[in-house]
């Protein structure tokens, strides 16, 4: 039988990792297995090795200078979601082509193809960023670009899986809370109180799209007019929408409603667009002029691309992402493992 390529042997270790993000599964052991492991394989092969963020959420930052040239950034995510109803999760499979397992797909395929790639071309200059927390608050991209200051790379490739196509766009997010404030009374005098979950429920038919409602909650007790209503709603942005224009529009709303209500932006992230560059020319040249694909959703591009590092979204996939069938295509973790080391080839020559 023959043996398995390097990037299929890899991704098989992380994926026998639990790194269930602590932050969406409360108890979960998070990503620092993973870290270790890494760094521990990429530290014999003259990789500086920096570990950064908290010490119970930590990112591996493993670099390699070989010259004056710029770096050139890999990055991915260690973190997963959990693992709800899945068989075995962390005990990967092959079947007919695929790996089945959590953490396949999104995105330990990925990482591994970024491993062995910067392994496979020592003569460049390359940064793995090997992150935590992506699934959740992005607390190890964050801790990583505070990490670097202002020695950026030179460019950075998310991996993140696009069936090998690259993403034009990423929508960005704004999650806000909204507090409905009403007067409690007894249920059996309702013109006494105010009711504000009926007023909820005003704001939930009103809200058309882009504004979604995610979560809510009202009332406390049976028999009790609820003075207290809350929903948490989404907003996704596209390219060039303002920042904040979720927290506005809901503000916009509730004017219109005139409720007694406050409006509170939990987070918000930018949305993104490809900019055409020295490293898009390396994809499509590496990838034969792959497509373009606009994401609905948002990546962590979006934070490389504001501290000023051009970024291409490009990675292996599969499918079942966050469901209970978790799997990757092998055949493209090989094309795209392949398609990284010419990349990193063509990046230390015109370096």
């Amino acid at each position: 039988m023959a043996s398995a390529s390097p990037e299929l042997e890899l991704t098989r270790e992380l994926v026998a990792l639990n790194t269930v993000n602590p932050g969406l599964v409360p108890g979960a052991p998070g990503e620092r297995a993973a870290v270790e492991l890494l760094a521990a394989r990429l530290e014999p092969q003259h990789f500086a090795i920096e570990i950064v963020g908290p010490e119970d959420r930590p990112s591996l930052v493993a670099t390699r200078r070989v010259g004056d040239g710029p770096l050139l950034a890999l990055n991915g995510h260690l973190d997963t979601v959990g693992a709800g109803g899945m068989q075995d999760p962390f005990t990967p499979r092959i079947e007919d082509g695929r790996l089945y397992g959590r953490g396949t797909c999104d995105m330990k395929a990925g990482v591994a193809a970024c491993v062995v790639a910067a392994e496979a071309v020592p003569a460049a200059n390359v940064l793995l960023a090997l992150v935590a927390d992506e699934e959740n608050d992005s607390l190890g991209t964050l801790a990583v670009l505070e990490h670097l200051g202002a020695d950026l790379p030179g460019a950075c490739i998310v991996a993140e899986p696009t069936w090998l196509e690259l993403a034009a766009t990423h929508r960005g997010f704004s999650v806000v809370e909204v507090e409905i404030r009403g007067r409690a009374a007894h249920s059996s005098r309702p013109d006494d109180g105010v009711n504000a979950v009926e007023h909820l429920g005003r704001l939930l038919h009103a809200l058309e799209p882009p504004l979604m409602a995610t979560v809510v909650h009202g009332g406390t007790a049976p028999f009790l007019i609820p003075d207290r209503a809350v929903a948490t709603v989404e907003h996704r942005t596209q390219p060039g929408e303002p920042l904040h224009a979720g927290l506005d529009a809901v503000r916009a709303l509730i004017d219109r409603l005139d409720l007694d209500a406050t409006a509170t932006e939990l987070i918000a992230r930018e949305a993104w667009q490809l900019a055409d560059g020295p490293l898009v020319d390396l994809f499509d040249r590496a990838l034969d002029h792959p497509a373009r694909f606009d994401a609905p959703y948002w990546m962590e591009s979006a934070l490389w691309e504001a501290a000023g590092v051009p970024t291409v979204v490009c990675g292996p996939a599969g499918g079942g992402l966050h469901t209970d069938v978790e799997w990757v295509d092998l055949e493209q973790l090989a094309v795209y493992t392949r398609a990284l080391t010419e990349i990193l080839r063509g990046w230390r020559d015109q370096g």
